[in-house]
């Protein structure tokens, strides 16, 4: 009997910590795309990618750099996998919406001038 794989849509975040942290605080959101055959195995695959890309190492002033992963936010279904299929939506409500939508702008226009790159690890 051959168990049916469904595709997930997972969210990674990690902390990246620089040296001894004095910094602005940065973090890294990641979603990636899980093979399972049910949510909580996704949830666990999910956990066990962000654990392996958890790493240190020293850039180039010779500084410590942690990747800390820190959870697995959130893990979505995808029903169906068809050119133009919705794998992700968020609703934004800035405080400055003339300048939302100038960085928008600015990353579209950003955006059109790049070639496609391919997301390989």
């Amino acid at each position: 009997m051959t168990t049916q794989m469904n595709w997930y849509l997972v969210k990674l975040v990690y902390q990246v910590i620089i040296g001894n942290g004095l910094h602005t605080p940065q973090f890294d959101e990641q979603l990636r795309l899980i093979r399972a055959d049910e949510l909580d195995w996704a949830r666990e695959k999910a956990k066990v990618m962000g654990q392996i890309g958890a790493f240190t190492f020293l850039n180039h002033r010779d500084e410590e750099v942690n990747w800390k992963f820190i959870d697995v936010v959130e893990v979505h279904e995808i029903e169906s996998l068809e050119d133009g299929t919705e794998i992700y939506s968020t609703t934004e409500e800035p405080l400055d919406v003339k300048s939302y939508l100038e960085i928008v702008n600015a990353r579209a226009r950003l955006a059109a001038d790049q070639k496609c790159e391919k997301l390989v690890a």
